[in-house]
């Protein structure tokens, strides 16, 4: 088995023998394929909690996780057993030696071919799958999704994905197959061609064949106005922050009526909207001080968090962010997009990830922009740092990173425990 790290050429050829040795379990339910520069992960969990709505039972992997490896592999809204993931993982890694000489699968591969096989055992009514990284030569893309929905073309992974945007793009449509429905919600026309290429049968497009219209600000969450080329839905609670977690769930549900080739009730759009979560993405785990956890980890998705916290919680008395990052991000064009230049003070951690960045680098950058700055030796640490140099109305926003995210969960939890 390969580590995550030690990335081979891109190459589907592994997986396919994976799943003609294991019976073709991605063939046992249909299949809704997501990916995406931000937001694949709440619109995957959208088209799930639009799913179990209707009354089916879905099994979701999503990626990467924020605690527990069980988080990625779930079927009726409940994450993988310890003992049923270590029984899938053995039978995966144990037929590896039947794929040929020299064939070693990445742990990525070996957990894809976990989750295709517990969904087909359980068995699921249908699939989601989120990639995990581009698309094209991603392991999941052996599946054979009726729909495929592309969230957005950013510039993230470019050492894997090319340069620009288009090269980007090129690879994220590679999960598109011939006669599948695409829901594509990156609105830039110039990309468009490149996804038609891939022949669709049909595309729906945001602002065009299908859209969110109203998206405002409501206490706890969003109300929104959504419309389909089958149906609108008026005055939609959304329990979620951030105004693009809106254009994510349009997205979720322009792709769950597409999978369903008909409207959905309004009740199941109600119900969705209301129970759907995303940790990790906005998300309120503490009050006095109000702390936020959002796994930003690129430009973009730095932007449209700073952008919320704005709109949402502009009315804190100051904003301080606990920060780290992993190595290929710009520290400095990270920190300025995140508002570090309007903030109290930023407390930089290592990710727990051997690519992290030192702490040191990224309290250097805070400097440079003229931002008080503290660097911390773990993620613990830093959020001691922030709760105590924190007033009651203040916002502590921790970032950068799902892997930050997910080890401040877990520090948050012991914190609360021993309280």
């Amino acid at each position: 088995m390969l580590a995550d790290t030690e990335r081979p050429l891109p190459d589907l050829d592994r997986m396919r023998r994976l799943v003609d040795v294991l019976g073709h379990p991605e063939a046992a339910a249909p299949v809704i394929h997501v990916t995406g520069t931000n937001g694949k992960t709440s619109t995957a969990r959208g088209v799930t909690a639009l799913l179990a709505a209707k009354g089916l039972r879905v099994g979701t992997f999503t990626s990467p996780h924020l605690e527990r490896i069980n988080e990625r592999i779930v079927a009726d809204g409940e994450p993988i057993s310890d003992a049923d993931l270590a029984e899938v993982l053995t039978d995966v890694a144990g037929v590896e030696p039947l794929l040929g000489d020299g064939i070693r699968l990445t742990w990525f591969e070996i957990l894809t071919g976990a989750a295709l096989r517990w969904f087909a055992d359980r068995p699921v009514d249908v699939a989601v799958f989120e990639v995990g990284l581009g698309g094209r030569w991603d392991a999941t893309n052996v599946v054979d999704a009726s729909v495929a929905v592309v969230t957005n073309i950013g510039l993230d992974h470019t050492e894997f994905l090319g340069p620009t945007r288009a090269d980007v793009a090129g690879e994220k449509a590679g999960i598109v197959k011939p006669g599948a429905i695409l829901v594509l919600a990156e609105r830039d026309p110039q990309l468009r061609p490149i996804f038609e290429r891939e022949h669709p049968q049909d595309l729906w497009w945001a602002g065009h064949q299908y859209d969110c219209d109203r998206n405002d600000l409501a206490v706890g969450g969003r109300v929104l106005d959504l419309w389909t080329p089958q149906a609108t839905y008026e005055d939609v609670w959304l329990d979620l922050h951030g105004s693009y977690q809106g254009d994510n769930f349009a997205a979720a549900v322009a792709a769950t009526e597409a999978f369903f080739g008909s409207p959905l009730e309004d009740r199941v759009v109600r119900e969705a909207a209301a129970t759907v979560s995303s940790p990790g993405r906005l998300e309120i785990v503490g009050h006095d001080p109000l702390v936020l956890l959002d796994g930003a980890k690129n430009l973009e998705g730095a932007q449209r968090a700073a952008a919320a916290v704005l709109e949402e919680f502009g009315a804190v008395s100051s904003l301080i962010l606990v920060v780290g990052m992993l190595h290929g991000k710009d520290p400095e064009a990270m920190l300025r997009a995140l508002g570090a230049a309007s903030s109290r003070l930023v407390v930089a951690c290592p990710p727990p990830s051997p690519r992290a960045q030192p702490a040191a680098t990224l309290a250097a950058a805070a400097a440079r922009i003229g931002v008080e700055a503290v660097a911390a030796d773990s993620v613990p640490d830093a959020l001691d740092i922030a709760l105590g140099r924190a007033g009651p109305d203040d916002l502590i926003l921790v970032t950068g990173s799902l892997y930050v995210v997910g080890a401040a969960r877990a520090a948050l939890a012991v914190r609360s425990r021993r309280s």
